[in-house]
């Protein structure tokens, strides 16, 4: 099976989970696609839910396929988020944002009962750090915060080039909230618990993609058939 068919296995596997009247987080990304979709099928089947989507993309998504839609004004907790991962280890330690999307994905899972991710299982690792960590920045200082990122970075006991992440015109990209990426390029992160602290020091750093404590379970689609870890 390709990526793309493994993906949809391990969304289908969640949805398994949904059950009428929840309240969700709709995830973003490549696989998260694939569960709105599924998830789509099942609400013109008469499935009762509303959603929370973690994107614009995924709002598009979710109203094009007719999912009863909210916000987290109107429903701060949820039963239950579906989100693809870059990657995630064992602990189910998380980095996420290479869409783009890091912030409203954390703010929705951390308003969730339960986070289940689903990926294909070439985004389970050993140890974090072999896709880049994106960090959410404000447009305002961009030197003066991607120094500070830096050094907070090297007192984590990390390294790697920080790069601005570009859209496809070559200008910086934007996220939905108007802010800047810098992706940490760092081969191996050896404390995520440190990082996550002193990257949250920095003035300027809006949210970074170490999603840490958040997910409670996983499923994986590998060429040998669905893994699950954590409570699924």
């Amino acid at each position: 099976m390709n990526a793309d068919t493994l993906k949809r296995a391990a969304a289908a596997r969640a949805l398994t989970l949904v059950e009428d009247g929840m309240k969700l987080g709709l995830g973003t990304g490549s696989t998260a696609k694939h569960f709105v979709s599924l998830l789509g099928d099942r609400v013109r089947g008469g499935l009762d839910v509303i959603a929370v989507p973690t994107s614009e993309a995924t709002r598009a998504q979710a109203q094009a396929e007719g999912i009863r839609l909210a916000t987290l004004d109107e429903f701060p907790e949820l039963d239950l988020t579906v989100d693809g991962a870059d990657e995630l280890n064992d602990a189910l330690d998380l980095v996420k944002g290479g869409g783009g999307a890091l912030l409203r994905e954390k703010i929705v899972a951390a308003a969730s009962r339960r986070m289940i991710v689903i990926a294909d299982g070439s985004k389970r690792v050993a140890r974090l750090g072999r896709f880049p960590l994106p960090i959410e920045v404000a447009p305002f200082g961009l030197e003066a915060t991607r120094r500070a990122v830096a050094r907070a970075i090297a007192v984590a006991g990390a390294s790697g080039e920080l790069r601005l992440r570009s859209a496809t015109d070559n200008a910086p990209y934007v996220t939905d909230g108007g802010h800047f990426i810098l992706d940490a390029h760092l081969g191996t992160i050896e404390a995520p618990d440190a990082l996550a602290a002193a990257l949250a020091t920095v003035p300027g750093v809006v949210e970074h993609g170490l999603f840490l404590g958040l997910a409670t379970g996983a499923v994986l689609a590998t060429e040998d058939g669905l893994v699950t870890l954590g409570d699924v």
